[in-house]
């Protein structure tokens, strides 16, 4: 004789559904996994391991710096390739400190180079996500150009980096003569992102800044904040650090006051 239970016959309420299943399916964080006597599933160790291998590609995939600014100056930009103290991974990696500086060659070149002030200057850094800038920094930079023309903002040579750190935009917008300066950098990689960007703003960039100097907007990518939606974010920041003349702790993010039905509007470019 069967001891299983026939859950169609049983009352509605008796049947108590997992309200953690029902959670997992609305989010990719590493929730509900289930057990398989002391452990994980099979399925659940495969996937880890799976998306470790894919963070640590994201880290260490060499950046091509060269496709990136080919890809950039198709968009209208006019480009640079520039790279941090670090020589190689392996010391970008061991001493972060090299990677918040320019090189000398790069810091030379960016003095010989610089022009007129500009209001903003642009630095697309590898971070420790080149996985991250070869996916996400072309379809940011074309939502955000439509933003850059809105505010009508000049803009100085977009700054390719190599082996950079956030603080390395504030020695490259100061040699650039930039009001303020936006970095796109490739974010350390989750489990669940190995290919997320991130966005650092700091007016009057200059060696020396900290981190309470400068606005950060974090998860652009598909399965994060839209493009079209993190150049919204990053216009409004703008616009209000060069009006107030700060960045930073000082300067709060209410662009989502604007929003309509929860999206930005778009671009008005007279």
């Amino acid at each position: 004789m069967s001891n299983r239970v026939n859950e169609e016959a049983l009352p509605a309420d008796y049947v108590i559904e997992d309200a953690w299943h029902k959670l997992a399916g609305t989010t990719p964080a590493r929730i509900a996994l289930g057990r398989a006597g002391a452990g994980l599933p099979t399925r659940e160790v495969l996937r880890f391991a799976l998306a470790h291998a894919q963070a640590r590609d994201a880290v260490h995939t060499p950046f091509d710096s060269a496709r990136m600014a080919g890809e950039i100056a198709t968009l209208g930009f006019e480009t640079v390739e520039i790279a941090s103290a670090a020589p190689a991974r392996d010391a970008y990696l061991r001493r972060p400190d090299l990677g918040r500086r320019l090189s000398e060659e790069s810091r030379a070149m960016l003095r010989d180079r610089a022009g007129d002030p500009v209001d903003v200057a642009i630095v697309v850094a590898d971070g420790l996500s080149s996985t991250a800038i070869h996916a996400q920094a072309v379809p940011f930079l074309t939502e955000f150009k439509a933003r850059l023309a809105e505010g009508g903002w000049s803009v100085g040579p977009v700054a390719i980096a190599s082996q950079a750190r956030v603080a390395l935009g504030d020695e490259a917008g100061e040699l650039m003569k930039a009001s303020a300066v936006v970095v796109l950098i490739g974010e350390r990689p989750g489990l669940s992102s190995p290919d997320s960007l991130g966005l650092y703003l700091t007016f009057a960039p200059k060696a020396g800044r900290t981190d309470a100097e400068r606005n950060c907007i974090s998860n652009v990518r598909s399965e994060g904040l839209s493009h079209a939606h993190a150049a919204f974010k990053l216009a409004w920041l703008l616009r209000e650090a060069l009006a107030r003349r700060l960045t930073g702790v000082a300067l709060k993010d209410e662009s989502d006051l604007l929003l309509v039905n929860g999206q930005p509007p778009a671009p008005r470019i007279a």
